[in-house]
């Protein structure tokens, strides 16, 4: 028996590095499954002694953490001081035979808990030696000073108002626990304090955006999340089936087309907070659900909305963060109000050094474009305003550091926005860009229902051409337009952009509660390689190697002609890190990979693979990649070198699954 619990304790021994779920700490499986086990004992022991926690339905918690230490005075030497009756999560404890400490933590921070046995009784004291860290208490006492100064709750009565059944993790770290935090986001707010002072700040942002509009009456509305046309935007939509109907139904990927409606029928100023779903890939910037903002105004145009984008963003980092400098992306931002205000054309001759403004021909703007290594898309007319929105694009868009308003933008690709009576090629609208972020797009509305028809109409002729991007002809709305709409001035402004720039957040996913995330179940996985325990935390535990049947593959038949040998060596193949993984905008099929080579300078190399992955669940893998071909230009981005694929048919289907290997190889290791 000696022995066989000494095998027991060694295999314990070693699994303790494999973490056991997101919220599990670093032991072994079997110890973690006896920790849960202990806590359901102990939650079974109180139930059987008719003390079940669950069956509390309420507490008279009157005190907060922050407000006691803030207000606290020291009181005479033999008077007690503040009677307190508080509540929330035990996050630590120190049993010290008849007095323990613990730490408290409500909704407002922490505080020092004194709790001695002769003062809540030696029952109470034995039932709280045996809460759990987690556990949700409440407590009844005086507010004191503790000998080395702490503020504390001398405790006079002590009670177990919830159960935690499962230990808490000690911290998150690293990259791969972010992804846990992300996906069990209760944890993380309840471990990670600091990270609720992000959503804080969101929560004051949307009500001070909302007070900022309602001072200047605005009426905000509510429109409908399901649509028999998905209008307003460039973007795929997501699509639904409503059975009584028997239709299928777009979720909404834009509010403009039923906010202008109500700019038509005489509501001269709306806008809507709400949720916006766009079926589109994940990256730093992008959740296929986002909140924006939209606003219109009637008998105002662009500039007002400028003014508006400005007075927002300004005021909110003035009052949130108590000044106009903030810091994001590594980079320091100035928010003070007096922003620059560029058009496309000067700023693709300041920073790409084309003067479209010279240029008339369609074949000469594409030739220009071309001659700097800007690629148009694929379904995009080789015209003067789609070569230069190209440019912008793909050669000045990245190096608009401080608040910048790029204006006017060429009509073709910018399908509700009204022309420049200056210059019919363009139109009045504006995007505001941030650290090389879109914060804001706005328009001087189209209120012509003729010029909108024809140009819905090349819209749908570009969705024939495989842009399932370009917007739908809506009858409704064009009927609308024909009652007569107001020269109106509208806007759309991320929120989670501007939280992101407000509280110096990486990634959308810090700034959303509840993040979209790649399914851990098995369900609708595609080329799920390398599903190693730190993606499944909850599932972290080796298994048999999958059984996979290869009978329906077919590979293409080996080169049969020798390649050079000499010529061959040459080819240097080296380990990779993958450091950051975004989708390239205007392309389907591209991603675009900042990678960690071992030379100490990022390698940036582009793939066509985004049928197959999504850029999120290749950051920090380690792949092959040849790194001494020479850059090719593509969407105007030198792909300096090659990632390697294995690539196979399948029942008549490519297959495709990018080269991982082992994390230990180090950036940099060349293949021999």
């Amino acid at each position: 028996m000696a022995n066989e619990t000494l095998e027991q304790l060694g295999n314990a021994l070693e699994a303790a590095q494999q973490k056991i779920g997101a919220v599990a700490e670093e032991v072994s499986e079997q110890a973690y499954n006896e920790l849960v086990a202990i806590r359901r004992e102990k939650l079974r022991g109180l139930q059987e002694a008719g003390n079940d926690p669950f069956e509390l339905t309420s507490y008279p918690q009157a005190d907060f953490a922050a407000e006691v230490k803030e207000s606290f005075v020291d009181v005479p030497e033999g008077e007690q001081g503040r009677s307190v009756c508080m509540a929330g999560r035990m996050m630590s404890k120190r049993v010290m035979g008849k007095a323990s400490f613990a730490d408290l933590r409500d909704t407002t921070g922490n505080i020092q808990l004194y709790v001695r046995r002769d003062d809540v009784g030696v029952e109470e004291y034995q039932a709280f030696k045996k809460f759990d860290i987690g556990d949700i208490i409440g407590v009844r006492g005086f507010v004191f000073r503790t000998k080395m100064g702490e503020i504390s709750v001398h405790v006079t009565e002590i009670v177990l108002l919830s159960k935690s059944l499962l230990p808490l993790p000690e911290k998150f770290h690293g990259l791969k626990d972010r992804e846990a935090r992300y996906r069990q986001r209760y944890v993380d707010l309840i471990v990670n304090p600091e990270v609720r002072k992000t959503f804080e700040v969101r929560s004051k942002f949307i009500r001070h955006m909302r007070n900022y509009l309602d001072e200047r009456g605005y009426m905000e509305v509510e429109t409908p999340v399901l649509n028999t046309i998905a209008g307003g935007a460039a973007a795929r939509p997501f699509v639904t089936h409503h059975n009584t109907l028997d239709i299928d139904m777009y979720m909404r990927i834009a509010t403009e087309l039923p906010l202008k409606r109500l700019i038509v029928g005489g509501i001269d100023r709306v806008y809507e907070i709400g949720r916006i779903f766009r079926n589109e890939g994940m990256d730093p910037k992008h959740n296929p659900e986002f909140t924006t903002v939209e606003l219109y105004q009637a008998y105002a145009d662009f500039h007002t909305m400028m003014d508006i984008a400005e007075g927002i963003l300004s005021s909110a980092a003035l009052e949130l963060l108590g000044g106009y400098e903030v810091e994001w992306l590594g980079e320091k931002i100035d928010l003070t109000p007096g922003w620059r205000r560029l058009t496309m054309v000067d700023a693709v001759k300041e920073y790409a050094g084309i003067d479209f403004g010279a240029i008339s021909d369609n074949a000469q703007a594409v030739a220009a474009a071309e001659a700097i290594g800007v690629e148009l898309p694929e379904a995009a007319e080789p015209t003067w305003g789609n070569a230069l929105y190209a440019c912008f694009d793909q050669r000045v868009e990245e190096k608009l550091i401080q608040p910048t308003f790029i204006t006017m933008y060429p009509v073709e690709v910018s399908p509700l926005t009204k022309r420049s009576p200056q210059d019919k090629r363009l139109t009045e609208r504006f995007e505001l860009f941030i650290c090389h972020s879109e914060m804001a797009n706005a328009y001087s509305e189209l209120n012509d229902p003729i010029d909108q028809r024809e140009r819905f109409v090349k819209q749908a002729e570009q969705r024939e051409r495989g842009d399932d991007e370009a917007e739908m002809l809506d009858e409704d709305f064009l009927t609308a337009l024909e009652y007569g709409m107001p020269p109106t001035g509208g806007m759309g402004m991320g929120i989670d952009r501007c939280v992101m720039l407000l509280t110096n957040s990486s990634t959308i996913r810090e700034v959303i509660l509840f993040p979209t995330m790649k399914s851990l179940d098995g369900v609708n996985k595609k080329n799920d390689v390398n599903n190693t325990a730190s993606e499944a935390p909850e599932k972290n535990v080796k298994t048999e190697s999958e059984k996979i049947d290869f009978s329906k593959v077919k590979v293409e038949p080996l080169f049969e002609e020798f390649v050079d040998f000499d010529t061959f060596s040459k080819s240097d193949f080296r380990a990779v890190k993958v450091k950051e993984c975004v989708a390239v905008p205007k392309s389907k099929k591209l991603l675009q990979f900042t990678l960690d080579d071992g030379t100490g300078t990022d390698r940036t190399i582009l793939s066509g693979i985004h049928s197959f992955y999504e850029p999120e669940e290749l950051v920090g893998k380690t792949l092959i990649a040849i790194t001494n071909l020479p850059p090719r230009a593509m969407m105007g981005i030198d792909s300096c070198g090659m990632l390697l694929s294995a690539i196979h048919e399948e029942e008549g289907e490519e297959k495709l699954h990018l080269l991982m290997v082992d994390d230990h190889i180090p950036a940099g290791a060349k293949l021999y």
